[in-house]
């Protein structure tokens, strides 16, 4: 267990060197936490009570992974939105694959719904998008000029979505109509600084504050509503891809890192990070479908 900056301390949940670890989310159906890998196509899963670690291959690259309402996973894969069955078999939602485009984060709204993201694999400015997929594989394009489509988080009552597009530096919130699952209003809640690193995924806890990861920043922080920095967890690795908390009571912040484009990389990155006590969470709905 090792001290960081604001006094949390963080351990190594899972010691790995994934190349671009992301997405972690925590399923309370199993007690595991879930997350992926993106270019070496894994699905792992931790039990943080009796430490035992799952590994499953996806046959194309994964972007993420979130737990379904009968069972199972949804992916966003690079090709589309993927389902795996209870029983480990696999079935296409959508598939709609786009040469050179991936699926990157996602995650599961208020109503079930699945909020995906795309983004081309040379990065090109405005060759993403994030769209709005239901249960039953319907899709809504909700923005089509988007570069990395990375974190997406609802604040604990519903009315706010928070939103990042990496490059852009921003934190965005939008206001969130919960009836129709519709967003508007897209503004800055907060920027990363210069020389800070880049905003990449984020959760949201039960106090409504947005934790995000800053890749090449080797820190999670935390955002109030109001925008204000008031958190920083510095972590020995300076690709952090993404936090969720998970555990009982949802009160441990797990953390993804990358090693990728890292020459020589630091002994823990790809690793599974852990903070215990960093907060309280929110619990995440399952995806409808």
């Amino acid at each position: 267990m090792t001290a960081t900056r604001d006094g949390a301390s963080y351990e190594v949940a899972v010691r790995a060197e994934s190349a671009l670890g992301e997405g972690p989310t925590w399923d309370p159906a199993t007690g595991r936490l879930l997350w992926i890998d993106i270019l070496n196509s894994r699905l792992n899963g931790y039990d943080p009570a009796t430490g035992r670690r799952t590994l499953r291959r996806t046959d194309q690259h994964v972007g993420a992974v979130k737990p379904r309402a009968g069972g199972g996973l949804v992916l966003n894969l690079r090709d589309g939105i993927g389902l795996l069955d209870p029983d480990d078999t696999f079935r296409w939602l959508r598939h709609e694959p786009v040469p050179g485009r991936r699926g990157n984060d996602a995650a599961v709204a208020p109503d079930g719904a699945l909020w995906a993201g795309t983004m081309r694999y040379d990065e090109a400015t405005g060759g993403g998008t994030l769209a709005r997929v239901t249960g039953d594989g319907a899709a809504e394009l909700v923005l089509d000029d988007v570069t990395v489509s990375n974190g997406t988080g609802w604040s604990p009552d519903g009315r706010r979505m928070y939103y990042i597009d990496t490059p852009t530096r921003r934190i965005d919130v939008f206001d969130h109509d919960a009836d129709t699952g519709r967003v508007t209003g897209r503004r800055p809640l907060a920027e990363v600084e210069d020389g800070a690193g880049f905003p990449d995924g984020l959760t949201v806890d039960a106090e409504g504050c947005v934790w995000v990861a800053l890749w090449d920043g080797a820190a999670v922080r935390r955002y109030t509503p109001s925008g204000a920095l008031d958190r920083v967890i510095e972590l020995p690795v300076p690709r952090v891809t993404a936090c969720a908390f998970g555990g009982p009571g949802l009160t441990d912040l797990y953390i993804t890192t990358a090693r990728v484009g890292l020459d020589p990389a630091p002994p823990l990155a790809g690793s599974l990070l852990v903070v215990p006590g960093a907060g309280e969470g929110v619990a995440q709905p399952a995806f409808a479908g």
